[in-house]
């Protein structure tokens, strides 16, 4: 909505000081033309910017100006709950709306506590682009009106229609009764029922999406963690391989970094660790257990065995001296 842009606009002048339309637009996710028509109709209304043109121009607030206009709309609140809750600020397509929510929380804050503010949050980084190992972070784009429609749909109850591209097949037509949000390692699933059945559908994969009149069959009170926990369990039984593998405990999270997920953990008499481990597939399980040499030892299935047999006499063969 424009007025809580406007809002939003006259508190960054007041928090940040001088500032270009360009900076401004940046902030707002908007055009350089409407910040122009922004600042336009906040002088009309009698809010004193001033203003530079030319290269190193910029707007700013006339020195004693304050505004009250600290309440939160709908979409600031949910932001600030959901990054609250330890959910992120950049998922849902809510972060525009939690910057907006944040800059009002600033503002209202007593001059005392906000003048130290800005130094205190530098202090913490939250999901940077890498981690330690200089590795990008997985994340995948949703575009602003797929996120949005499935967003209303999930808040207002209604069911949802949306076409759908899954690797290596045409686009398809679903129409669901969607059930929540669910947002890991940077890609967002939507849970929902078909016809009475689960269904999880990642977001990126979403080539549009209409939220339709229709109310969705949905129970009123959600447990997501509970439900996630029993669509992953389900998941990985149907969709991957198990391997029962011995391990040194010196290497014991080298293979828990690189396994999809662990069913079983015990400690074995010489004192290395026996686990059950999930892998996508046989390609994958023989590529993470080789990285290990002779610290782990796979104990089922036989055909992951063989495929490790067969790579290690090939090496010998290929390393092997007259």
């Amino acid at each position: 909505m424009r007025a809580d842009r406007l809002v939003s606009l006259v508190l960054l002048l007041r928090q940040r000081g001088r500032m270009t339309a360009a900076a401004l637009a940046g902030e707002l996710e908007v055009s350089t033309r409407t910040v122009l028509r922004d600042i336009e109709a906040l002088s009309t209304a009698g809010v004193p910017v001033g203003s530079d043109r030319g290269r190193h121009g910029g707007f700013w607030l006339l020195p004693g100006f304050r505004t009250e206009l600290t309440g939160l709309n709908h979409d600031e609140a949910l932001a600030l709950l959901t990054a609250g809750s330890g959910r992120g600020e950049k998922v849902f397509g809510l972060s525009a709306a939690l910057a907006s929510a944040m800059r009002k929380v600033v503002d209202a804050l007593p001059e005392g506590h906000r003048s130290g503010l800005d130094a205190a949050a530098s202090r913490f980084l939250v999901e940077p682009e890498t981690d330690l190992l200089s590795r990008p972070a997985a994340s995948e784009e949703v575009t602003r009106a797929v996120m949005g429609s499935v967003r209303q749909a999930v808040l207002t109850g209604h069911r949802l229609r949306f076409d759908y591209a899954a690797p290596d097949r045409p686009p398809t037509q679903h129409t669901v009764d969607p059930i929540g949000l669910v947002t890991v390692r940077g890609r967002t699933y939507l849970l929902a029922t078909k016809t009475g059945q689960d269904r999880t559908y990642r977001l990126s994969r979403m080539l549009t999406a209409e939220q339709l009149p229709d109310p969705a069959e949905r129970p009123t009170q959600v447990d997501l963690d509970r439900i996630w926990a029993q669509r992953s369990a389900r998941f990985l039984s149907e969709n991957h391989l198990a391997v029962v593998v011995r391990v040194a405990p010196a290497r014991r999270e080298d293979l828990l970094n690189n396994a999809r997920s662990v069913r079983l953990e015990a400690a074995e008499p010489d004192g290395r660790v026996r686990l059950e481990v999930a892998f996508e597939d046989l390609r994958h399980a023989v590529w993470a257990v080789w990285q290990l040499g002779t610290a782990a030892e796979v104990l089922a299935p036989e055909e992951l065995r063989a495929a490790l047999r067969d790579r290690a006499q090939t090496l010998a063969a290929r390393y092997g001296s007259d």
